[in-house]
């Protein structure tokens, strides 16, 4: 497996107040790009699909790692990492520091969703998609409602 690239230091509190540290590092290129693709979409309510998400985000966690006797260990599988993370906020705030990152448009303060170049290009898309799904789902011959 390769080194972690450009590591650096990450604090967490977990839910009982406890302070850890983890290693966070850069995504390699094509690992990055896969990343950066599908995580933010596959997490949208409604429209996401969770069994991508998490997949996307143990791929993600392999970039991190925790220190055992000064050997960095990374998190490469799910087992390690429901071991070495207490609680799903302090899974959600590596998830987000590695987010901040690797990619720039976090790191300055914008979210991916609220960008207005994304915003305009995603919202018609958004909205094209639930209309034909609303088609779909109100065609003949499913059950009638009783309301």
């Amino acid at each position: 497996m390769a080194e972690l690239i450009q590591p650096k230091e990450f604090q967490v509190i977990d839910q009982d107040g406890n302070e850890r540290n983890y290693i966070i590092s850069k995504f390699p290129a094509i690992e990055g790009r896969e990343i950066v693709c599908k995580y933010p979409l596959s997490a949208m309510p409604k429209m996401g699909d969770y069994a991508v998400n998490e997949e996307t985000m143990l791929k993600l966690m392999s970039f991190v790692a925790v220190d055992i006797n000064g050997t960095p260990l990374r998190l490469t599988t799910r087992a390690l990492v429901n071991n070495h993370c207490p609680d799903w906020e302090a899974l959600g705030k590596i998830e987000m520091a590695m987010m901040e990152y690797n990619v720039s448009f976090f790191a300055k303060g914008r979210s991916l969703l609220f960008s207005g170049g994304l915003k305009a290009k995603l919202l018609p898309w958004i909205t094209k998609m639930s209309t034909a799904l609303s088609a779909q789902l109100s065609q003949k011959g499913g059950p009638r409602s009783t309301n």
